[in-house]
Formats: C-alpha cells, sequence, structure tokens
C-alpha cells in the first residue's frame, strides 16, 4: 500500500493496470455494492452484473481485488476466492469457481453487510450479531498495514478465603513510600512494592526473551531453540523483612514474577505475570497463601492496570479472529457476548477487542467488566479518580485523502477533466486499495496524452502542490481514539478523538471535567504512507466531559516531537525536542481559549517532569546523549528559567521511560533515579542540585524509604543508606 501510495504522489502512474489482458477503466460498475439477496453461482472468465455484486461482496468481507468490482472474473478475483476458501474454510481451491458450500458461506457473511461503508460516524456504537461483527472486522482489515495475531483468552479463579492470620510481633515503619504514580491515590503496577515492613521484590528475567507470536515458519508453535535449558529457573518474587534493617532477611519466595499492587490494609499482594494474574494473602510474609489465578493465553495481554479505593482496575487486549471473534472470555465465569461488545461507529483498522474490568482483590471475580474493538497500535490507559480513559492510534484511510488532495490541489496541474474523474472516484462506496487503483488508472490514461517532457513538469508541479496540501491537512492523516469510561456506571460514557498521537499517559490528564491531552501530529503520517517530508507539530487540546474538543494550543516545537508533558492545576508543561529542548509553559485556566504563555530552549531534552515544589519542576532527560537533571523556576511563567542542572557520567536511566523508577522523599528534600552503572541520590534543597550519595556495584533498580532508612534496590542487592548521614547501615544479597 505504501509503495503505491507513493507512486501515485511522486512518480504518477507507471504502467495500465490489466485484468485478464483487458485494461479497467473508471466505470459505474466500480460504484456496485454486495446485495446477498443477488447472489449467484460465477466462474473465471464471466462477465455480467452478478460478477459485480460477486466482487463486491468479497470486497466488502475484506478479500482483495484492487481493480474493485469491475463485472469481469479474472486473475484477480481468482486470487480473491483462493482467499476466501483458505481463510474462510481452510481449504484448499483453485479459485476457479465459486462451490456450493463456497457459495453459502458467502451468502452467509454477506447477510447484514450495509450498502455502503460508514466512513463519517463517530463513537461506539453496540454489536448486534456476530455476523455484524465478523463483517466488521474483514472489512476493517482491508484498512490496516499489518494482521492481527490469535484469539482467545482464558482464566480461572479459585475464590479461596482470607486466612484469619494473627498480626506478626515486628517493629513496623511510620514513614512509607510509595510508587511514584501520575495521580495522588490512584497506584500504579511495579516491580517493588514496600509496607510498613516488607519489601516485595520482583525477579526478573534476564535469560531469555519470552515471544508473544509464533515464530515464521514453525507451523504456528514458538521456536523450540529459544525454550529455555532444562535448568532454567523461572523468576520468583521475594518477600523480604526489610525493617529494622539489622533484621532483614528473605521471609519466602513466590513462585511467579512481575508487576505488582499491593492492597495493604488486606495485606494482598496481586502479582501480573507474563501468563496470568495471581493474588496471595501476605499477612504472614513466611507463609503466603495464593488467594486466586487468573490465567492469560497467548492471545491475550494486560494493557494496564491500577488500584483505586481498594479495587483493581485491568485493562487487557485480545487479538480477535476474524472468522470467530465472539464471545471473549476475559476472565472465567465471565462471558462478553457479541451484542455486549461495542464497535466504533466508522470502519477502522481494528484487530482486537479492550476489556476493561474491576476485580475484587480477595476473590479475584470481575465485578464489573466492559468490551469494545479498537488497534493494537500505542495504546495508552489513564485514570482519573472520575474515570477510566483508553486510547488507541489509527491512520486515516490514504485514498480517501488522496482524492480530497487531488480535487483541491489538482486544477492547474491536471486538466478540469481528470479532475471530474478524480471526484467520480470519491463518490464510489468501494474500498481504500480499490479507490487507489482507479487513481492509478485514471493518472496513467492521461500521462498516455501527453510527451515526457510534460510529464515530468507535471509530475514535479504535483509533488509542491501536494506537499502543500499535507502541511495544511496533517492533522486529518492520523487520529487517537479515546473512550472514556466513567467508575461510577462502568459503561461508555463518551467517545472522542484528537490528531496525532499522545507520547504516553502523562500527555492525558483530567481537570474539572474536562481532559486535556498533548500530542504530536506530523511525524508518523510523513512515514506511514511514504511521504518524505512533512513538518511535525506538537499540540494540546482541551476536551469536555463529552470528549468534544473545545479548546487548542497548537503548533508548538514545529519539526518536533513531544518527550514530556505534565499538567499541574490550571498549567501545563511540554517538553519538545529535535536539537533543543523547548521548555514550554501553558496556561490552561480558560480552557476555551488556552495560551502558551512561556518558552525556554537550552540544549537536550526532559521526558520526565515532576514537581518539586510550588513552581519548581523537576526535568529528567538527557544532554549530549548523557543523563541530565534540571530544575526549572515557573514562578514566572511568562519567562520560565533553568535553576540548575546536573549531568550524568551515565548514558541512560529507566525514568527516561519508566516513571516509576523515580523516588522522591521531601522530607529530606531528596530524589533518587537509578543508572547503568548504579543509583544516585539527588539533593534539591535550595534549588541547588547535588549529587548526595551514589551506590555502585550493582544493577540498581528502585529505591524505597522506610521512616529515615534509604533502601537502593538491585536484582540480587539491596543497601541501606541512613538518609541524616548517607552513611551505609546495611549490605544485603537475596
Amino acid at each position: 500500500m505504501r509503495y503505491i501510495i507513493k507512486k501515485i504522489m511522486f512518480a504518477g502512474m507507471l504502467a495500465a493496470l490489466t485484468v485478464g489482458g483487458i485494461v479497467v477503466v473508471s466505470s459505474p460498475a466500480a460504484a456496485a455494492t454486495c446485495d446477498s439477496s443477488a447472489l449467484v453461482r460465477v466462474r473465471f472468465g464471466q462477465r455480467s452484473s452478478a460478477v459485480a455484486n460477486f466482487q463486491a461482496c468479497l470486497i466488502q468481507l475484506g478479500y482483495r481485488i484492487p481493480a474493485g468490482p469491475t463485472g469481469y472474473y479474472g486473475t484477480q478475483t481468482r486470487s480473491a476466492v483462493v482467499n476466501f476458501y483458505k481463510g474462510a474454510m481452510s481449504f484448499q481451491h483453485d479459485g476457479l469457481y465459486i462451490g456450493p458450500q463456497g457459495f453459502e458461506l458467502l451468502k452467509e457473511r454477506s447477510h447484514g453487510i450495509p450498502v455502503s461503508v460508514n466512513t463519517s460516524g463517530e463513537g461506539l456504537k453496540k454489536i448486534s450479531s456476530k455476523d455484524e461483527l465478523r463483517n466488521y472486522l474483514q472489512l476493517a482489515t482491508a484498512l490496516q498495514q499489518k494482521s492481527a495475531g490469535l484469539l482467545f483468552m482464558r482464566r480461572s479463579a479459585n475464590g479461596a478465603l482470607l486466612p484469619t492470620a494473627a498480626p506478626q510481633a515486628l517493629e513496623s515503619a511510620g514513614r512509607v513510600s510509595n510508587t511514584t504514580v501520575q495521580v495522588k491515590g490512584i497506584d500504579e503496577p511495579d516491580i517493588v512494592k514496600v509496607d510498613d515492613k516488607t519489601l516485595y521484590v520482583a525477579g526478573q528475567e534476564n535469560y531469555y526473551i519470552l515471544m508473544d507470536r509464533p515464530t515464521v515458519g514453525t507451523g504456528g508453535m514458538v521456536d523450540p531453540s529459544i525454550y529455555p535449558p532444562p535448568e532454567y529457573n523461572p523468576p520468583k518474587t521475594s518477600l523480604i523483612n526489610a525493617f529494622p534493617p539489622a533484621d532483614m532477611a528473605v521471609k519466602s519466595k513466590l513462585d511467579t514474577s512481575g508487576e505488582m499492587l499491593l492492597v495493604k490494609d488486606k495485606k494482598i499482594l496481586t502479582v501480573f505475570g507474563p501468563q496470568s494474574i495471581t493474588a496471595y494473602n501476605v499477612s504472614e510474609t513466611s507463609n503466603p497463601k495464593e488467594l486466586w489465578n487468573n490465567k492469560l493465553e497467548q492471545n491475550t495481554s494486560v494493557v494496564s492496570s491500577r488500584l483505586h479505593n481498594g479495587k483493581i482496575y485491568v485493562v487487557t487486549r485480545t487479538y480477535l479472529n476474524q472468522s470467530d471473534p465472539c464471545p471473549i472470555l476475559p476472565m472465567s465465569g465471565i462471558v462478553i457476548d457479541c451484542w455486549e461488545m461495542y464497535r466504533p461507529a466508522k470502519i477502522l483498522p481494528t484487530d482486537s477487542s479492550f476489556t476493561a474490568m474491576v476485580i475484587d482483590p480477595v476473590t479475584g471475580k470481575a465485578e464489573k467488566e466492559l468490551s469494545f474493538l479498537g488497534s493494537t497500535q500505542d495504546s495508552i490507559v489513564y485514570m482519573s479518580p472520575q474515570a477510566l480513559y483508553i486510547t488507541y492510534y489509527y491512520p486515516e484511510p490514504t485514498a480517501k485523502l488522496t482524492v480530497k488532495a487531488m480535487i483541491e490541489r489538482g486544477t492547474g496541474v491536471f486538466p478540469a477533466s481528470v479532475i471530474e474523474e478524480i471526484k467520480k472516484v470519491d463518490t464510489y462506496s468501494i474500498s481504500d486499495e480499490a479507490k487507489t487503483v482507479e487513481l492509478q488508472v485514471i493518472l496513467d490514461r492521461y500521462y498516455k496524452t501527453i510527451s515526457a517532457d510534460e510529464r515530468l513538469k507535471v509530475e514535479n508541479n504535483w509533488n509542491n502542490q501536494l506537499q502543500a496540501y499535507i502541511k495544511d491537512h496533517r492533522r486529518e492523516l492520523e487520529k487517537t481514539t479515546i473512550v472514556k469510561i466513567p467508575l461510577d456506571t462502568f459503561t461508555i460514557g463518551a467517545t472522542g478523538s484528537v490528531p496525532g498521537y499522545p507520547v504516553n499517559q502523562f500527555a492525558l490528564d483530567e481537570y474539572q471535567g474536562n481532559l486535556r491531552v498533548a500530542v504530536t501530529v506530523g511525524e508518523r503520517s510523513s512515514w506511514w504512507w511514504g511521504w518524505q517530508s512533512q513538518e511535525s507539530a506538537n499540540d494540546v487540546y482541551i476536551l469536555n466531559s463529552s470528549l468534544a474538543i473545545i479548546g487548542s494550543v497548537r503548533d508548538l516545537g514545529l519539526s518536533e516531537r513531544i518527550y514530556a508533558a505534565r499538567f499541574i492545576g490550571e498549567r501545563g508543561y511540554l517538553v519538545t525536542f529535535r536539537q533543543i529542548d523547548p521548555f514550554y509553559v501553558l496556561d490552561l485556566s480558560n480552557p476555551q481559549n488556552p495560551k502558551r504563555v512561556g518558552e525556554l530552549k537550552i540544549p537536550g531534552y526532559s521526558s520526565f517532569l515532576v514537581a518539586l515544589a510550588e513552581n519548581k519542576i523537576l526535568g529528567v532527560g538527557q544532554e549530549s546523549n548523557q543523563v541530565k537533571v534540571a530544575i526549572f523556576d515557573v514562578t514566572n511563567p511568562a519567562s520560565p528559567v533553568e535553576k540548575d542542572k546536573y549531568i550524568l557520567a551515565e548514558n541512560w536511566s529507566e525514568v527516561l521511560s519508566n516513571h516509576k523508577a523515580f523516588l522522591m522523599d521531601e522530607k529530606h528534600s531528596i530524589f533518587f533515579i537509578p543508572g547503568s552503572q548504579g543509583g544516585y541520590v539527588f539533593s534539591y534543597a535550595g534549588d541547588k542540585l547535588s549529587l548526595a550519595k551514589a551506590v555502585s556495584g550493582y544493577d540498581v533498580k528502585r529505591a524505597v524509604y522506610l521512616n529515615d532508612y534509604l533502601y537502593v534496590v538491585g536484582q540480587n542487592n539491596i543497601t541501606v543508606l541512613d538518609e541524616n548521614t548517607w552513611i551505609q547501615v546495611k549490605g544485603f544479597a537475596y
């Protein structure tokens, strides 16, 4: 697809399109639509309106016929029939005809297909039947650049009860750190958790890479060569008595490992493993009890999770089988049938079902669940105290935009007769690929009427006009869909879309009922469709409770992309980067009229922003390929200042891509970041950055504090520091 579009837009048409030796031209037949009631059996070489209807049904089911429903059963139609038999019936067929069984299946699958494809509606709508869902997925496949994987999710839960253990008589810390999260009071999963006396540390996978898709050429099976050797020991989760430091000891180990959520008041540790979600009662750390285990199949993964008000919120993504896409089984005992799912109102590249669930941490049972269709491309989960937001990215259909470009910018480049033919193509209810072929035919026929010199001139003139169109319409080329699920009702509260894509969850923020979203536009569309040059831009959009755009700030950091975003109260902070680091301050007090009020250009970039104090923002990023931390003073938002910076002799920190690796201790005015050579404790007292302590010698992952002790946690070692003196009080191997 990328190659074809590029040829249309930059080089024009290279050769006539032929089907069975016949040159295909634009005709009313290309506008044919599927009528399942009028289907009859047809054969190779036949030419009739019945063939056109047959072709239209195949196309709308997602089987490719580049020339569209021409009414002639040629090689392209034969190929589509072969693929139909292979995909729908798992049967090798020569494609020269449609047999009785294939004919009946085609009629069944074509039943209920809309006469024309809806390409303009927004939002989500309830699915009425399996046929509707199956047909929608097949239509959506034509818009995708890559195919989806496999298939269903199954889980089980044993429903074990919480044991009533007597409390342990151990000293407890009064001051305990929490995982660094985006929204206060909403916990996020991480590889280290801590309560008032216990560290929970997930073992790390460092021996081989788990594959989530079958290896090519293995017959759908994972290549045995990547299996671990018999002596391999899967990673475990260590439960370590951590307080007081003198009494540190490994109390037990769990046979599973992964990011964790800890329900502290119930002493329940939930571990998100590679193929299961498992919960343990850890009231007795020396004897943890498994409460429940919800297994995940290979086609299902956890997108994200949260802990809020004692409930676990989980979002999973399941690759769908086009021929048998439902019901979805997100957990044992939970069946989400076709008519309980939602799909986009318009045809979008769709390959998966997102399922949001509210899980009781004691039983593992889903109290609420909701499923909708979406794309695997760049899914982001953001949660506020009021709602859960799930996003996915998709490019707009290329042919539709190409037609619009030629109509708008082609006058003066192409004759009026060519423009009129292109306008006719725009009215056809055919696939994006079929429209592309129609454009090829039209342009090729025109180029045959002019000299090679004139053609070269036309191609260059069109290239310039196309680039201008792309720049003016870049926000139409790529979109991010946002689905809002209010926590009180757990229904589809609203859906909306914004141009471009958000960099991570911090690019979304709910404030006073509105959603603020920071996006980059133009960068991806330039390579997605093969367009060679495209000036990127960065925008911030304000959406109301219905997810309708009510305000925006556009064109921040032209030719750059967003590296970091943070919204704090009525302000927004944005970092874009290509060669320099523009640090933007936004005034969002008026949602209908947000403004850029300040800008600071400095070397490097920040990929994580956090408030140190009122009007003080800390940035963690890079400068000259080394880790950089910097303090920004935004007391005067119109004139932000870099108060201080420190550059580490490190080229990477996990904080650059994972905010949960960062720890701040406001009592001691320090923060911690891991590096590739060790861990680093910085003081930010008096708005000055100084390296208070460096811990070397092992693979540092995280840090937590208990009272005035800082625990620097590595894969196999823990260093305990006295925060008042920075003297090491304990070294512990586990």
